[in-house]
């Protein structure tokens, strides 16, 4: 499928740039049922076939236990092009939504869910964890991290957690929202609705809808904000330049 080689030839770039990947990694990939972690594990299964590097891939679904979400299309999909398939079971809503009551509950919701899927990746045999941040996410979490938290910083595409002894990786760094979100029409991966009350309602979602307002006037300011997060070298980012 002609669709897949922009979105393989972006991710290998990240890959190599950052050595994310060595041989005999096995490398979970966590899928919360969006295009992009989709994207994300359909991408590295075909990269795969030809990599240099052998590795093998795991898919993990933490599942936060909102009403209304069924993964037994991701589950079909995962049988389908062979990966196997685990998910992780919590009371994560509940906790946050009803025992806690948050009234921002996004921070927490991402430590405990990232916890769970450190933990469940252990018990799988893998030493990786891919998640699937893309070019758009990168971009957004600067301009958070500078509007909200008056502070420079970015997620890294490569972090070593010692505690965990993991090593997480980004693969979808250099790869814009709007072609992942392209691909999973195209390709009909079996995209998962989140139900969390808070989809669509988050600081992030905020500034997506302000960085898309200024670009209007401002044609190609995420990627010269990309870029000057890689020249800076800002949290482990190198000073190549994504293809636009």
């Amino acid at each position: 499928m002609k669709e897949i080689k922009r979105l393989l030839s972006s991710v290998r770039r990240a890959v190599d740039d950052y050595d994310m990947i060595e041989d005999g990694d096995v490398i979970a990939v966590g899928v919360s049922g969006g295009k992009d972690s989709l994207a994300l594990l359909c991408a590295l299964n075909e990269l795969r076939i030809f990599y240099p590097k052998s590795f093998s891939l795991q898919a993990i679904t933490v599942d936060m236990g909102f009403e209304g979400m069924d993964f037994a299309p991701v589950r079909q999909y995962c049988d389908s092009i062979g990966v196997e398939y685990t998910i992780a079971e919590t009371q994560i809503s509940d906790i946050i939504f009803n025992v806690r009551k948050e009234s921002n509950p996004c921070s927490l919701c991402a430590r405990m869910r990232r916890g769970v899927l450190y933990d469940t990746a252990k018990k799988c045999g893998a030493g990786k964890v891919a998640l699937g941040h893309n070019f758009d996410d990168a971009v957004e979490t600067f301009m958070l991290n500078l509007f909200y938290e008056g502070r420079i910083g970015c997620f890294s595409p490569v972090t070593y957690l010692s505690r965990m002894e993991m090593t997480m990786i980004r693969p979808l760094i250099y790869t814009e929202e709007k072609y992942i979100r392209y691909f999973s029409a195209k390709a009909g991966l079996p995209v998962v609705t989140s139900t969390c009350p808070e989809d669509k309602n988050t600081e992030r979602e905020n500034m997506k809808k302000l960085l898309r307002t200024i670009e209007r006037d401002n044609k190609g300011l995420r990627h010269r904000i990309f870029g000057a997060i890689q020249r800076a070298e800002i949290d482990g980012f190198r000073s190549e330049t994504p293809e636009k």
